[in-house]
């Protein structure tokens, strides 16, 4: 059977995802997550863009396909062309897998786990809302979450402030007590020097990590807020190669988050995951997108040692419109058993996607943005 590739289409569906098709011309169809939350459109235009280099090529050629999407202009790298060569590559590893007949972890070496643990997001601004929200994941089977440890914050904090963020995660632990977990999402808002004033008073309460502590153009700061707490940290969301991801693995982070739909696919990914082994680091991906990217980065997981937990976006506020299993034929492999995904064990991804549904979503499409902030003296605030 034949794996050129015959056409590339895109799917910009609700709530906020773009998807990719890839097809070839014995009639294989591979699929990938391209999403680039609030620039989707734009990464709709970069994979049109990739697809040229594309089209009448061996599908199964993937990583030199990754050498050249990536390497092939002169001006490179940036979340645009990493999301748009994620999909693109996601889609590469479903056909590869379809066409051997394999889930993808059996391609890139096989299991090293049987099931991988999983964590959800949970909102609410006061203590109430945040138990409320935790004993729902709980409810739902869960024995890990992820809340932002604030909403807007000053550049250096009031004592109320700081309060807040110490009440909310309390509440938490209350809820989840000893044997569950709570990470604590900073999410580029805080300063360092608020980072480093308010990981102290969250020790007690034993984080699982704290994320995202200073934004990621300040990276060159990350190993001055591992110094000040003992808490382990975690970065990477927002960073797109292991270039990327060198400066905060030799400051110390416990753990990384790339993401499978910003940080170069499944090829890159795992990549960024050997480096991160040489330095004693877990992969934590980051994920509160769609199906496809969730069950990219399940691939990923079941073929990686230092693995350490998956997040997924079923029920996140985000998804108003549409939820993440929305678009599956069937859920079932995706469901919690007692705070883990099982191992997939269908082809490619190990997903099967409703076509038409997407075909149907995409003529509505979306145009999502996230918010901007402002202080209350009317200057720009970290969201």
């Amino acid at each position: 059977m034949t794996t050129t590739i015959t056409r590339v289409e895109t799917f910009l569906v609700p709530p906020r995802w773009l998807f990719v098709r890839v097809e070839t011309e014995g009639g294989i169809v591979g699929w990938g997550e391209a999403t680039c939350e609030g620039r989707s459109e734009t990464v709709r235009t970069a994979v049109e863009q990739l697809s040229e280099l594309l089209i009448g090529r061996d599908a199964l050629r993937i990583e030199d396909h990754w050498q050249v999407m990536t390497k092939g202009s002169f001006y490179r790298g940036g979340p645009i062309l990493a999301s748009a060569v994620s999909g693109l590559d996601q889609a590469l590893w479903d056909i590869a897998g379809k066409h051997y007949g394999a889930p993808v972890h059996q391609l890139l070496g096989g299991p090293v786990r049987d099931r991988i643990r999983v964590y959800g997001w949970v909102g609410g601004d006061e203590p109430s809302e945040v138990r409320d929200h935790i004993a729902a994941q709980v409810e739902a089977g869960l024995t890990a979450v992820k809340m932002n440890a604030s909403g807007r914050m000053s550049p250096v904090a009031s004592v109320a402030e700081l309060d807040e963020v110490v009440r909310r995660v309390e509440a938490a632990r209350d809820v989840l007590g000893n044997d569950r977990d709570v990470a604590v999402d900073f999410h580029g808002r805080f300063t360092l020097a608020n980072a480093r004033r308010v990981a102290p008073l969250l020790e007690p309460f034993r984080p699982f990590f704290l994320e995202e502590p200073v934004v990621p153009e300040n990276s060159h700061l990350i190993g001055e807020f591992v110094r000040s707490t003992s808490t382990p940290v975690s970065t990477g969301e927002r960073l797109y190669s292991r270039q990327e991801f060198l400066p905060v693995l030799q400051a110390g982070i416990a753990v990384a988050q790339p993401d499978l739909s910003h940080a170069g696919g499944i090829t890159e990914v795992r990549k960024i995951a050997a480096l991160a082994e040489v330095y004693d680091v877990q992969l934590a991906p980051h994920c509160p997108l769609g199906p496809l990217a969730l069950a990219a980065c399940l691939q990923v997981g079941f073929a990686t040692p230092n693995y350490l937990i998956q997040e997924q976006s079923i029920g996140i506020h985000y998804n108003q419109g549409a939820e993440v299993l929305d678009y599956c034929l069937d859920k079932t492999p995706l469901a919690f058993v007692d705070g883990h995904i099982e191992r997939l064990t269908g082809p490619g991804l190990g997903i099967e996607i409703d076509e038409q549904a997407v075909r149907e979503a995409d003529k509505r499409g979306h145009a999502w943005r996230g918010p901007v902030w402002r202080h209350p003296d009317g200057s720009f605030a970290e969201w």
